[in-house]
């Protein structure tokens, strides 16, 4: 598991931080707690499955 807060999440993957919070809210992506500053930690290898499995298409 490697926690990040949502602006390193962006820098690693493009993925905007309003998106990752979206997702979030909508439980698609597990909020891990928050940092010292406040801010919302997520699991990177997460994002990165989410993003994943987002870009695959349904087969219908």
């Amino acid at each position: 598991m490697t926690l990040v807060d949502l602006y390193a999440a962006h820098a690693a993957t493009g993925q905007s931080p309003a998106t990752l919070r979206t997702w979030i809210h909508r439980g698609e992506l597990t909020r891990h707690g928050y940092d010292a500053r406040g801010r919302a930690l997520v699991d990177l290898h997460d994002v990165q499955a989410l993003i994943a499995a987002k870009a695959t298409p349904v087969a219908a």
